[in-house]
């Protein structure tokens, strides 16, 4: 690079001037290297010899070499060649190289006097270097100090020298030399200030602490500010194993398990504390800690991390940016606004870096002399400082705007029902009576009954006052249900159980829209009701109505799900509960489309299957993963459906009747498919502190609870042919391969259809199928005067065993009766084909829907049987009825 350019471009910094007037040299490899970044082997190239010399010598080569990066740095910046990413990077680079270098030094003239310290066991440590901040997230402005805490694994005492020293001792010792030998100035400068205030209990603190002493402090004192200043710490020395170590204590300290929604009213008066102290300072023109500057960009990222972190791993991310394409991606921040905060934190940040290349400052406020603005405005690229102000105005607004719709309270207005909590008994009955509850005195009783429970009283008070706010809240949206005692009655359930978690109680206090959808859901359905309040966890899925109603993606879930599980791998338990969460998070979102009427039974129970066949596959993936003593890569093994999956009718709480095959010759597949398929059972019916993810029958398999868990191919080829019972070969009708190896599944469908084209007698079929029907219905007497819509005379097991006696007989003949379509269009089909009368198929098709939603809708209110006053559905029995006698020979 010509001199001549490499001198235009660094003109307006006063500081570049001086140090190439003082160092000629520095302009000279500057012309030669401008081309190419500053890389962490060149820096360490420069560093050598440090470990052998004295530490002045080493003070020195430090100061020298970041003159060198900071000079390279600004010129690659200013001429257009590094972007914000590189010269974050490089500074990073610059400081981790230094700590490590420093550190490297003085540890070993340390050591060389009082030994090595080692723990009671005799293991050597290390000092742990904990980067916070911009450094942590490798996001160093150039003029930076460096925010460091020194850890160490365990205590103990040094080893191997006269006088031995306490580790504690040992590396405050060690800890202060690194400092000084870092931010001292000399006349070489110094190559970083350090501040050390964000350690355990700050400047009053002890310097360095044991990693046991660090989580002590987290779970004792660890106040709301410090996990927000933990969120991007990140060991910067140290080995792989003691990264490990401290991060098992970071992660849990600043991100809960839970969505901790409680932390936004911390970050809020964190924020308004800042805020205030911008105030007191006068710090308007800051654009780190002023209004729409840097610092709010990070919270915005920042809070929610806090709140989904532990949760959601690819959240724990430590650069801003990074975070930010996240949040858009999973839809916590609106994309335009995503893409909006990071150009203007590339702006800003770009603009930090131009105040900071004036003098090597660490400053953020805007200049007051006119020739310094124009020196910033022509490294920005501007013609000058009122283009460059006019611009960073809006940018400021900007950030401004989308800091306050973040952090903003949403405004529920002024409400009769504010002061009811507060209220006598007489005058909340009143006050009910007026918004229609059926029974306000015993609304207003519960209420109160709510008020004097040793759980509401026992709150903490910060629970205790978002619980006083959510109750009234609650009342009125009950209000607004059809009914309204029921709703009122079951959201106090709700609120009570969740209440022991004041992240729930933020959540909802947090936004009241969400209090608005669940009143509606719980209102509509005591099973509702009954799963929201047993999985918290899923008022998260109420926040955003776009994705709550939203048509499932199949395809993306299964992904995410992976992602997700890939990130816990090693760790069991979580991988359950993420199954757990996932499965139960797609469960409510088809549970709020079903009660907004969005999705008929049939498209519910299709989107159920197919959640059910998904969650199968990647659970037997993930449980075949860990499986030890496999003999194969891939197992050859797959899962049948029967039932209510087989037929793609599940419901919210249908048991899976699964069974599980394989086709493999090798001895020891036998014995790695029983534990394939134990483990499996296992992994879907445990219950772990997210619940069970399903119950399964495996009594269909051959010779059913005594059989074998596990049947090879032939074997269940075998016993279909010729030990099966009729009404296995009936179950056969709804059986279909979900999960597993196709290839295994394709022969099972096979076997499948060779037994149900069997040709077989008639009217000893009818006989054996009505033996069977009455069998069932002995076992599900019914003396309530009403009428069963699933096990009574003319009901949907009628229908069943109606199809199912048609696919039998006749199937050897049309082979389109074994397609597993369904009840409702088998019978079509069989209509089609002329074996029963086409009006009277019709009939009882929509007699089928109508008793699948009856008995859909009464679930969904608690009840235990699905039973209707006869007449209600005596149009349909009867078709049922006159359709069994057509096509059965025996009486029904």
């Amino acid at each position: 690079m010509p001199d001549a350019r490499y001198r235009s471009l660094l003109r307006p910094s006063r500081y570049a001037g001086q140090l190439i007037a003082s160092r000629p040299e520095l302009g000279t490899e500057l012309a030669e290297r401008l081309d190419a970044p500053f890389t962490r082997d060149e820096m360490r190239s420069a560093l050598g010899a440090l470990a052998a010399g004295s530490e002045a010598g080493a003070a020195r080569a430090l100061r020298r070499l970041r003159q060198r990066v900071f000079l390279r740095v600004m010129a690659r910046d200013l001429a257009g060649l590094a972007d914000l990413d590189e010269v974050c990077a490089t500074m990073s680079d610059l400081a981790e190289t230094a700590i490590a270098a420093a550190l490297k030094l003085l540890d070993a003239k340390l050591a060389a006097e009082f030994g090595t310290p080692c723990d009671a066991g005799g293991v050597a440590q290390t000092l742990i270097v904990v980067g916070m901040g911009k450094l942590g997230g490798r996001e160093l402005n150039v003029s930076s100090d460096i925010d460091l805490v020194f850890v160490y694994p365990e205590d103990g005492a040094t080893r191997g020298a006269a006088h031995s020293l306490s580790n504690h001792e040992y590396f405050t010792r060690l800890g202060r030399r690194v400092i000084a030998l870092l931010a001292e100035p000399t006349a070489d400068g110094m190559v970083f200030r350090v501040d050390m205030r964000l350690r355990p209990n700050g400047e009053s603190g002890p310097l360095v602490t044991s990693y046991a002493a660090l989580e002590t402090y987290f779970v004792t004192q660890g106040r709301a500010w410090e996990r927000y200043a933990w969120i991007k710490a990140r060991p910067v020395t140290g080995e792989a194993r003691d990264h490990a170590g401290l991060e098992a204590i970071r992660r849990p300290f600043v991100f809960r398990k839970y969505l901790d929604y409680a932390s936004l009213t911390a970050m809020r008066q964190l924020h308004a504390e800042v805020r205030r102290e911008v105030a007191r300072r006068e710090l308007a023109d800051h654009i780190k800690l002023g209004p729409g500057g840097i610092r709010e960009i990070e919270f915005i990222a920042q809070a929610v991390q806090l709140v989904r972190g532990g949760r959601d791993p690819a959240l724990t991310a430590r650069p801003t940016r990074a975070v930010l394409a996240l949040l858009a991606e999973r839809r916590l921040l609106p994309e335009a606004a995503a893409r909006e905060l990071a150009q203007d934190y590339v702006f800003l940040r770009n603009l930090e870096h131009r105040l900071q290349y004036l003098d090597d400052a660490q400053t953020h406020r805007l200049p007051d002399s006119d020739e310094d603005r124009a020196r910033v405005a022509a490294m920005a690229g501007f013609a000058g400082w009122t283009e460059c102000e006019a611009h960073l105005a809006q940018v400021r607004m900007r950030v401004s705007r989308h800091f306050d719709e973040a952090f903003t309270e949403e405004d529920t207005g002024k409400s009769e029902f504010d002061g009811l909590w507060q209220d006598d008994a007489q005058a909340i009955a009143s006050l009910l009576a007026r918004h229609g509850y059926a029974d306000p005195q015993a609304c207003a009783q519960r209420l109160a009954a709510t008020r004097a429970s040793q759980r509401y009283t026992l709150l903490p008070d910060e629970s205790r006052r978002r619980f006083d706010a959510l109750v009234p809240r609650m009342v009125a949206a009950a209000a607004k249900t059809g009914s309204p005692d029921a709703t009122l009655a079951r959201g106090l359930d709700l609120i009570e159980a969740v209440a022991r978690r004041a992240a729930y109680l933020a959540l909802l206090a947090e936004h009241p829209q969400a209090l608005e959808r669940v009143a509606r859901m719980i209102g509509a359905s005591s099973w509702a009701a009954q799963f929201v309040t047993h999985h918290p966890l899923l008022l998260d899925e109420l926040l955003d109505h776009r994705m709550l109603y939203a048509d499932p993606d199949w395809q993306a879930f299964g992904a995410e799900l992976r992602a997700q599980l890939d990130l816990f791998e090693g760790d069991a338990e979580r991988q359950m509960n993420a199954l757990r969460e996932a499965h139960q998070a797609q469960v409510f979102r088809l549970l709020a489309n079903d009660l907004a009427g969005l999705l008929t039974v049939e498209r519910l129970a299709d989107h159920l299957s197919r959640l059910a066949d998904l969650v199968l596959e990647i659970t037997l993936r993930l449980v075949w993963s860990q499986l030890g003593r496999k003999h194969r890569d891939v197992p050859r093994f797959a899962v049948i459906a029967y039932g209510k999956l087989g037929g793609k009718e599940l419901g919210y709480a249908s048991d899976l009747d699964i069974i599980f095959l394989y086709d493999d010759s090798d001895e020891a597949a036998p014995e790695t498919y029983v534990r394939l398929a134990q483990r499996l059972n296992n992994w879907l019916t445990s219950r772990t502190s997210s619940g069970a993810l399903f119950e399964t029958d495996l009594r269909l398999r051959p010779s059913g609870a005594s059989g074998l868990l596990v049947s090879s191919i032939e074997a269940f080829r075998q016993y279909q042919d010729k030990q099966a019972w009729v009404w296995e070969h009936q179950a056969l009708t709804r059986a279909r391969y979900c999960a597993g190896d196709a290839a295994v599944g394709a022969q099972f469908e096979a076997i499948r259809v060779t037994i149900l084209t069997r040709e077989r007698d008639p009217n000893a079929l009818a006989q054996q199928v009505s033996e069977m029907r009455e069998k069932m219905r002995a076992a599900h007497p019914n003396r309530s005067g009403l009428f069963d819509v699933k096990h009574d005379r003319g009901g949907m097991i009628d229908i069943e065993f109606i199809v199912q006696f048609l696919v039998l007989a006749h199937s050897h003949r049309h082979q389109a009766l074994t397609e597993n379509l369904g009840n409702i269009a088998l019978l079509k089909i069989a209509a089609d084909l002329g074996l029963v009368p086409m009006q009277l198929a019709e009939k009882c098709r929509e007699a089928y829907r109508e008793f699948r939603r009856l008995q859909h809708s009464l679930r969904l209110n608690g009840a235990r049987y699905a039973r209707v006053p006869p007449e209600q559905v005596s149009v349909h029995a009867d078709a049922v009825k006159a359709l069994w006698k057509t096509v059965l020979p025996a009486p029904a």
